[in-house]
């Protein structure tokens, strides 16, 4: 059997990042950049104030000296003439400074009476935002492969851009199998359950970036999954995620269904719990993953293997991430299998993180998977560990 880093790594051998498609800005929350990001104008656009008070001239600047108001300059109505000796003009945050002015005195520092001001106290401040202090045109104000969160989006917007080049999501094609599933709301017949595979790796598909075609659910027959799979490589998808049938029972008819519709099998088991019966393959530019019918199982899975190949897709960073923690409790030797515990993981205020394993670890427990928010990573043969000691965890977090 593979180790999970050997899986990992021909699962993305030869994936590029997707081609660019242009969106909307208004569409962009969360997409990756696909080229460097240039501004198209200087930002700010002229020298402005950056306090309500009075612009002058700096030479003039003398405490209590009187200064003469000739008019006012506002955000959107700048004042159209220049300043003289010993002259003021009223000026607002973020409006034009006038000609011949260069510094800005806030209004707290003024005393006005009338058209004349005297400032008693004057800042060392100039209170006068530079033309292009922020940065300049033709800067490069965003890289390529940057992921857009609201700071980003509204630096492309300041930066004039209103359609950007991203990296196209990529397309996943998601299809749970089993005679025993059923969509939830519809009617149980004896030993089947509601699906929920299908759901979860959806989700979280869906957060890390992709556009997912949910493929339903299809019973433990070869012709209706070839329709499927046909209908995946039609689509056309950049990855198909099956669910359940991923084994060599009677009724585990992925793999060979799989290679009747021109599939390359890859490999179909790590060395991994959960998450053992592990199908990998590919058929043209699309690539299969069949993950365990067992919900956390293909939750695991999904974490360890779909997700970083959605990111490879994208351009970005594939390796899950991962961080030391303190263990809360002791641990029992592992076995020859990677393990994955579900954990609940704390940081103290010093960012010291407590990993503290769920005492039931079936793979079929939703309940303890949805309280977990991490997993503790055991290598295979690990000896027994301590409370107190540390370990490898696994944030399960986007």
């Amino acid at each position: 059997m593979l180790s999970v880093e050997e899986a990992r790594r021909r699962i993305l051998a030869g994936v590029n990042r997707l081609p660019a498609e242009i969106t909307s800005i208004d569409d962009a929350q969360g997409r990756v950049l696909a080229d460097p990001l240039l501004a198209r104008l200087s930002q700010p656009p002229f020298v402005a104030a950056a306090m309500d008070g009075y612009a002058i001239r700096a030479m003039d600047a003398a405490q209590d000296a009187s200064f003469r108001v000739i008019g006012q300059s506002a955000a959107g109505s700048p004042f159209a003439g220049s300043l003289g000796e010993r002259q003021a003009v009223r000026i607002f945050t973020g409006a034009i400074v006038p000609a011949g002015a260069d510094k800005v005195i806030p209004q707290e520092f003024a005393s006005r009476e009338g058209d004349d001001v005297r400032f008693p106290a004057l800042p060392s401040s100039p209170f006068v935002r530079a033309l292009g202090l922020d940065f300049s045109l033709g800067d490069v104000v965003l890289e390529a492969g940057h992921q857009l969160d609201a700071a980003a989006i509204g630096l492309a917007a300041a930066a004039d851009h209103r359609q950007l080049a991203i990296v196209r999501r990529p397309r996943i094609a998601i299809l749970a199998t089993g005679d025993e599933i059923v969509p939830p709301g519809a009617i149980r017949a004896d030993g089947q359950i509601h699906s929920s595979s299908l759901y979860a790796v959806r989700a979280a598909c869906l957060a890390a970036g992709a556009e997912v075609i949910n493929l339903g659910i299809a019973r433990d027959e070869r012709e209706l999954l070839a329709q499927r799979f046909a209908a995946a490589i039609a689509i056309p998808a950049d990855v198909m995620i099956t669910l359940g049938g991923a084994s060599v029972g009677d009724h585990d008819l992925v793999q060979e269904t799989f290679a009747r519709a021109g599939g390359e099998l890859g490999f179909w088991r790590i060395s991994m719990r959960p998450g053992k019966p592990l199908i990998f393959g590919t058929a043209g530019s699309l690539r299969l993953l069949g993950l365990p019918g067992n919900p956390v199982s293909s939750f695991v899975c999904c974490w360890l293997f779909v997700l970083p190949l959605i990111r490879a897709l994208l351009g970005l960073a594939s390796e899950p991430k991962q961080c030391l923690a303190r263990l809360s409790a002791d641990l029992p030797a592992n076995d020859e299998r990677e393990d994955y515990l579900r954990a609940r993981l704390v940081s103290d205020p010093h960012g010291t993180i407590t990993a503290t394993a769920f005492s039931r670890q079936d793979s079929s427990l939703q309940s303890v998977l949805a309280g977990a928010n991490g997993l503790i990573r055991r290598p295979p043969h690990a000896p027994a560990a301590r409370a107190g000691e540390m370990c490898t965890v696994l944030p399960l977090s986007t």
